[in-house]
């Protein structure tokens, strides 16, 4: 198995050349105002999406927008944040424009400030959700994230803490239901484990 050098060398190599392009996809230069080459980083909560696409913001100099930002809480599940995602800030780039979202505040239970997503060569999203059906005409790289349960919800409590522990075991059967739905998994066109090494590509 290859280690986390190899796997952003691979993601980033194929966002540049554009060997990425999901299955039956037209290139990003055939789809009419579409300047921004998209890297959708899914996978369930707790397997290191969020390090890998911090570590892609570095390597390709782009903006990072968390999916977590966009659900309204626990109990909303991740379809929610998808139809979000693309109606503020994929539709708004592939028209030529900057994409503008609020970022809902899970404490408060309420929207808070407003982040804007500038036209980019790259703009690399990544949670939950990233990998819906619905955002394949604008991306160019599914990636897909993913550790064992037990090492997912351990990393989450030691974030979260242990009060959350309903609420984590309730997301990660919303979430595998939404995988399962959207077949995240088989769809993506590089694999990588919740330690950041390379498993497919």
């Amino acid at each position: 198995m290859s280690g986390p050098r190899d796997a952003l060398a691979t993601i980033v190599a194929r966002v540049h050349d554009g060997a990425a392009l999901l299955p039956g996809r037209a290139a990003p230069s055939a789809v009419p105002g579409v300047r921004t080459r998209l890297v959708c980083v899914d996978g369930p909560a707790g397997s290191g999406k969020s390090t890998l696409a911090a570590r892609l913001a570095v390597a390709l100099d782009a903006q990072v927008v968390h999916m977590d930002d966009l659900y309204e809480g626990w109990d909303a599940g991740p379809a929610g944040g998808a139809r979000r995602l693309g109606s503020w800030v994929l539709g708004p780039l592939a028209a030529g424009r900057s994409g503008r979202y609020r970022r809902y505040d899970w404490a408060d239970g309420a929207y808070a400030e407003a982040h804007d997503v500038p036209l980019a060569p790259v703009v690399v999203v990544e949670g939950c959700g990233a990998g819906a059906r619905q955002v394949d005409p604008w991306a160019t790289l599914l990636v897909w994230v993913e550790a064992p349960d037990a090492e997912r919800l351990r990393r989450g409590l030691a974030r979260d803490g242990q009060g959350e522990r309903d609420h984590w075991l309730r997301w990660m059967a919303d979430e595998a239901e939404f995988f399962a739905e959207h077949d995240v998994r088989r769809r993506a066109g590089v694999e990588v484990d919740g330690w950041g090494r390379l498993v497919r590509a």
